[in-house]
């Protein structure tokens, strides 16, 4: 576990141990929850698919493409929990594969209405 206080900035990194030099990591989707077991139920969107959805979530620049740098604002859920855990996706990409995942950015999915 780590304890921080509330609205305490939290940075985190996430490290991809290769040996192909040429592979950059996303960080897609990262969700809060108080139960480790269930990321469903009560949850607290930080970023999802790319989309930042917490004001206080931002990224820094890594000079390795194998590293991720993100923090956000530590938070409770209404007091009740006493205890947050965190569940992230990343994606691995070729490096300048300007088609993949990882250099799309914020990917919002927007639903169409059936016509008749």
């Amino acid at each position: 576990p780590y304890y921080v206080d509330m609205n305490q900035d939290l940075f985190l990194q996430a490290s991809l141990h290769s040996s192909d030099p040429n592979l950059v990591l996303f960080v897609d989707t990262c969700v809060a929850s108080p139960n480790p077991t269930d990321f469903r139920t009560v949850t607290y969107e930080l970023i999802r698919s790319g989309c930042i959805k917490d004001p206080t979530y931002s990224s820094f620049y890594s000079p390795y493409g194998n590293i991720a740098r993100f923090a956000f604002n530590a938070f409770s859920f209404v007091n009740r929990y006493p205890s947050v855990y965190l569940q992230c996706e990343v994606v691995v990409c070729r490096q300048n594969d300007h088609f993949s995942r990882c250099y799309q950015g914020c990917a919002s999915r927007f639903k169409r209405e059936a016509g008749s």
